[in-house]
């Protein structure tokens, strides 16, 4: 019994022994191994003194007799982050654009410019890039116009990348803003038999596969690309007193202008229990104003380089945007605003009409240069789901639309028609009866008072930053004629 007990204890002591020397064996190999840092990490100084690793792609390479000079980026940071080497790791291969993979010591840097520099032990290259071939150069500014022909390479400017990290934020400040506000998330299809703003504008999707039966359709009925998830989420709306969507929406527009994409993000939101159009107005400036605030503070740098480098002075029309209330008239008024100014607009006003992007832009500039509401068109211009005001002889309905700086139109929205026997004679009226009879059920069963809202994503992000043209804002642009990767 003894020895059992012995050995027991003598394996115990031996497991801990082993142990240790593991446990120490592993720690020397951490201590030695470098922190893979990224370059946004690296720029905060977090492991100043000690060895690290950072990847990603030559912004700049100087070579001198002594030393070698890089400039390195990840993407995560509008910043790049120095490394200074010996010239003895120069590399041929080492060139502007090439990928590369450095390990070193991060010290604080003696210049004031940049808080910290790499002083590299090892530079590899991982990925080689012809600077002739190219299409961006080292010490040339590239315009917007210019890096749009190239839409698999300019994720690799500086303009670019930092759109790209501003649309990310601006997505997830959307997202936050939502879930705070207690509103639940649905995935509407992109897939639909639904014409959501009967405009016809839609891309029809049938398979490609040759042994699909001729005449038939894939899903027994016409499908299309979505032009708006409202529809969905009015369904969803008679469970869920608060939802929202964001997601890609398609338009067969046939145009080319700097207004228009054929695929863009849509932000949709549905209330339910709501009879103003001020809750509506509401929510639309609250989550404008939480977005940009949110964007301004992550992207300071970012947003910096369009407003100080892309388009100077739009900072002060951002801030003055967001200083102010969004003032809020009615299209009656609106058309009297424009039919009082002296300005020669191309499409003649009166009431009754569409607004143009001209008329939009000009009550924006009537009004301060702010972002304005415009509620109350008139009911034949709408949707059919559109809540008619009953307000004869002019005969409104109970739709709105923000009007922002630079762009026009940014987001529509209205009351939804919940009375049966209005929504029932206006979809018939249109011979949509048949077609909507399961919408025409929503208002049979349980049916509330509601409203919602579209906001299109590439147009805020135009809106905040200045940029002029939509297909500078998404990262591959579609619209007819042009479907590049």
């Amino acid at each position: 019994m003894m020895f059992q007990v012995s050995a027991r204890a003598f394996s115990a002591a031996s497991v801990v022994s082993v142990s240790r020397r593991i446990w120490t064996s592993t720690r020397l190999h951490c201590k030695n191994t470098p922190a893979k840092l990224r370059i946004s990490e690296a720029l905060s100084g977090i492991k100043l003194g000690a060895s690290i690793k950072v990847q990603g792609w030559v912004r700049s390479v100087r070579a001198q007799k002594a030393n070698l000079f890089l400039h390195v980026n990840d993407g995560s940071s509008l910043q790049s982050l120095q490394v200074v080497a010996s010239a003895e790791l120069s590399d041929p291969k080492l060139t502007f654009g090439s990928a590369v993979e450095v390990t070193g010591i991060l010290k604080k840097s003696p210049h004031q410019k940049q808080p910290v520099e790499l002083q590299a032990g090892e530079i590899s290259v991982v990925g080689e890039c012809n600077p002739v071939d190219f299409p961006f150069k080292i010490k040339e500014r590239h315009g917007l116009e210019y890096i749009r022909q190239f839409p698999h390479l300019r994720c690799r400017t500086n303009a670019f990348s930092s759109l790209l990290r501003i649309r990310s934020e601006a997505t997830a400040a959307i997202h936050s803003y939502f879930k705070n506000n207690g509103y639940t998330q649905i995935h509407t299809p992109i897939i639909t038999s639904n014409d959501c703003e009967g405009a016809g504008e839609l891309f029809q999707v049938e398979p490609s596969s040759p042994d699909c039966e001729e005449g038939k359709h894939f899903f027994s009925v016409p499908a299309f690309l979505t032009v708006s998830g409202q529809l969905h989420l009015e369904v969803i709306s008679g469970a869920f007193s608060q939802v929202y969507t964001f997601g890609p929406t398609f338009r067969a527009e046939n145009s080319q202008s700097r207004r228009h994409l054929a695929e863009f993000y849509m932000l949709e939101a549905e209330l339910s229990f709501t009879k103003s159009l001020d809750d509506l107005t509401e929510v639309i400036e609250d989550v404008f104003r939480v977005a940009t605030e949110h964007v301004l503070a992550q992207c300071a740098e970012d947003v910096d380089l369009f407003h100080k480098h892309v388009i100077p002075g739009h900072r002060d029309t951002v801030d003055k945007m967001l200083r102010r209330r969004f003032p809020v008239i009615t299209y009656t008024e609106a058309v009297d605003i424009l039919k009082r100014s002296s300005e020669n607009f191309v499409f003649p006003v009166d009431w009754g009409c569409d607004l143009k992007t001209e008329h939009e832009k000009h009550l924006v500039k009537h009004c301060g240069n702010i972002p304005v509401f415009v509620t109350d068109y008139p009911y034949d211009l709408k949707p059919f789901y559109a809540r008619d005001n009953q307000d004869h002889p002019q005969h409104t309905a109970a739709a709105v639309d923000l009007l922002v700086p630079g762009v026009g139109e940014l987001c529509g929205g209205s009351l939804r028609e919940e009375r049966l026997n209005l929504l029932s004679a206006r979809l018939e009226e249109a011979g949509l009866e048949d077609t909507y009879s399961w919408y025409l059920d929503l208002r049979r069963f349980g049916s509330v008072p509601h409203g919602g809202f579209g906001l299109g994503f590439e147009r805020y992000l135009q809106c905040i930053l200045g940029v002029d043209n939509i297909k500078d804002v998404t990262p591959f642009p579609r619209f007819s004629h042009s479907c590049l990767l």
